[in-house]
């Protein structure tokens, strides 16, 4: 089942040598055959080149160049891909065994989603899982509001819907992820959720996420996003408007917020 439907995986590398393999194994392993695996590369110096090599034979394109930042890789990475359906991994995130052939699946099913988000565990640096997180139900006014997201490892998309959206903000170097989200829900397409654990998010002090130390940007990213939505820059730092958002959007997903409240997580 789901054969013929080619997913396109991309992910982007540098000096994550200690998770790279990890990475790379959980997708070349995965039990769906149609995977086109891109890895791109601008320059580590820490051995993660050389592990990427060793893997040549099970990576369709590998891309080492310059880039300008995580999103500009991205965007060179899929500017490869031949895939209809696109995901993007991290070099120290994995994809849980079935994770593809789940989303070919859906995607099967439900021809009129553009966008998929399932559910994603948190490990730690020796890949125990410490946590979970859950995909929300997604529109772009609730996002801006920081009312729901959604586990990049575990989002996959239509190739369509990456083309419709103009692809990576390449600028945007602390949440390219959520504002290629947003990007895609303003430009009209449609969002589903899986309620399964795809992936797993890694947690160490050297991620982005993690160690905050681009936080400061993200302000700017959603103060743009409000705009064009024409919602006053102020509201969006309000704590009452960004409670009621969260309310609302958990109001509209019983499915969803029943499931993570007997995890423990809303």
């Amino acid at each position: 089942m789901g054969r013929g439907m080619k997913v396109s995986i991309v992910t982007i590398s540098y000096n994550q040598a200690r998770f790279l393999e990890e990475t790379i194994r959980s997708v070349i392993e995965q039990d769906y055959p149609e995977i086109e695996y891109i890895v791109v590369d601008p320059g580590s110096t820490d051995g993660s080149r050389e592990i990427i090599e060793r893997y040549r034979d099970r990576i369709d394109h590998i891309i080492f160049e310059p880039d300008e930042g995580p999103a500009d890789g991205l965007n060179k990475g899929f500017a490869k891909a031949t895939g209809e359906i696109f995901g993007f991994l991290n070099a120290d995130d994995l994809l849980l065994p079935g994770a593809v052939r789940r989303v070919v699946d859906y995607f099967r099913r439900y021809p009129e989603i553009d966008v998929v988000s399932g559910h994603g565990y948190k490990i730690d640096s020796a890949g125990n899982i410490i946590g979970k997180t859950y995909s929300h139900r997604f529109r772009p006014r609730d996002y801006v509001f920081g009312a729901c997201v959604l586990v990049q490892q575990s989002t996959f998309f239509r190739n369509s819907a990456f083309r419709q959206a103009g692809g990576f903000n390449k600028g945007n170097r602390v949440s390219w992820d959520g504002e290629l989200w947003f990007d895609m829900g303003m430009a009209g397409c449609k969002f589903g959720r899986m309620h399964t654990f795809l992936s797993a998010f890694r947690m160490h002090p050297d991620s982005i996420t993690v160690s905050g130390r681009l936080s400061h940007l993200e302000k700017g990213i959603k103060e743009k996003m409000a705009k064009r939505l024409n919602i006053d820059v102020s509201a969006i730092e309000s704590r009452r408007i960004q409670l009621i958002h969260r309310f609302l959007n958990r109001a509209s997903d019983p499915a969803g917020t029943f499931l993570r409240l007997i995890g423990g997580y809303l």
